[in-house]
């Protein structure tokens, strides 16, 4: 318990301080709070009213609302579902870039993985009448095919051509978002009578079934989620092939000289990276959206890349700051409706978190720590936190 504690303590602090300092960008850029310039002490009692006020409103909007609890306690937690809602995709696609972390890879690629999945799935979903709970299998695999071996196909080329995965990756996400919107114009991914690019919706017995009801957009989705970091954990922790891809990510040169193909073991960690945030495109469009649109992929493949960082490349970590930012997403909408504070707020409080979590030495002079664990840097080397 104490090895975990000291692991989310840096996590913890660089949270609070990035709250801190957007808390003093929210207040101080509002005109009430500069007109009291000349009053000090009303000055800084607005400044924390609409601070607060800001933040009570990103609680309402990602956790618990008060206001929604007319029918009973739990039609409050509407908001925390659909933080549930908006991180389970996030979860998948942390983990895809967290993986291929381990191994010393950067995995900039989930945006395409991930639409490429979401593609798959959507064309079995939409175009095969199957039994429920197969037809919805049948789709999870079909996206988990299409997106690991378009992963597996960077590994490949950095294995056998030396090609930087950074470099393919960043251009496969530009060919996959193409190729999506190519498809949908064309006549089997476009909607009979549509001229917007929007695919059909998912048949319903490929649908991932709802948890709360049908007023609730939590779906099942987010234990598919769960299951799957804890699959990544036995991987990494107790198997033979996630040993390898450790080493490999620690020193390629020592595991080649020690028998470790190192060739089989960029390739390999790459398919699974690519079939994790394939299923993440899988999830969220038989459980949330049922519908492939060009905007499918959001910012989850982008955001993929600061959910694993913070992290800290581990299962764990991945599942804590997927939902933190699933959290931020879905609160920042109500914050910026109820007390018209900029949504970039959300996008700063993210920034912060990240700047902090790479720079652990501020958080250990601001709180006067001494044995707060480092970040790992990522490298050639990887992560070995």
């Amino acid at each position: 318990m104490r090895k975990i504690l000291q692991k989310i303590k840096l996590p913890i602090l660089a949270l609070v301080v990035a709250l801190f300092v957007s808390g003093l960008l929210i207040a101080f850029s509002d005109p009430k709070v500069l007109a009291l310039k000349g009053d000090p002490l009303s000055m800084i009692a607005k400044a924390l009213s609409i601070a607060g006020s800001a933040y009570w409103a990103l609680f309402r909007g990602s956790i618990y609302d008060p206001q929604l609890a007319d029918t009973g306690f739990f039609g409050g937690l509407y908001p925390l579902s659909e933080t549930i809602v908006v991180s389970t995709p996030l979860i998948l696609t942390g983990l895809a870039v967290a993986l291929a972390f381990k191994a010393g890879l950067f995995n900039i690629g989930a945006q395409g993985q991930f639409i490429v999945g979401a593609i798959g799935a959507s064309y079995v979903g939409f175009t095969f009448e199957l039994p429920i709970v197969l037809h919805a299998l049948a789709a999870i695999v079909a996206a988990i095919v299409c997106a690991g071996l378009y992963g597996g196909f960077v590994g490949l080329l950095k294995a056998r051509t030396g090609a930087h995965e950074v470099i393919v990756t960043i251009m496969l996400n530009y060919v996959a978002s193409y190729f999506l919107l190519w498809l949908l114009s064309t006549k089997a991914f476009l909607r009979e009578g549509r001229m917007d690019p929007i695919a059909p919706e998912v048949l319903e017995s490929s649908r991932l079934p709802r948890l709360a009801g049908q007023d609730y957009r939590l779906h099942a989705g987010i234990f598919i989620a769960l299951l799957a970091a804890a699959a990544v954990w036995w991987l990494l922790n107790r198997s033979t092939l996630g040993f390898k891809f450790r080493a490999v990510g620690a020193n390629a040169k020592a595991s080649r000289t020690a028998g470790i193909s190192v060739a089989k073991s960029t390739t390999f960690v790459m398919v699974i990276s690519g079939a994790l945030a394939g299923l993440g495109g899988a999830v969220h469009i038989l459980g949330a959206d049922h519908a492939l649109t060009n905007e499918v992929g959001g910012s989850f493949g982008f955001d993929a890349i600061t959910v694993a960082l913070l992290g800290r490349a581990t299962p764990l970590g991945t599942v804590l700051a997927a939902l933190l930012f699933g959290a931020l997403r879905a609160g920042g909408l109500t914050m910026q409706a109820t007390t018209e504070t900029p949504l970039d707020i959300v996008l700063i409080i993210q920034a912060l978190v990240v700047l902090f979590i790479a720079a652990p030495a501020v958080i250990k002079a601001i709180f006067r720590l001494k044995n707060v664990e480092e970040g790992q840097a990522i490298g050639s080397k990887g992560w070995n936190g």
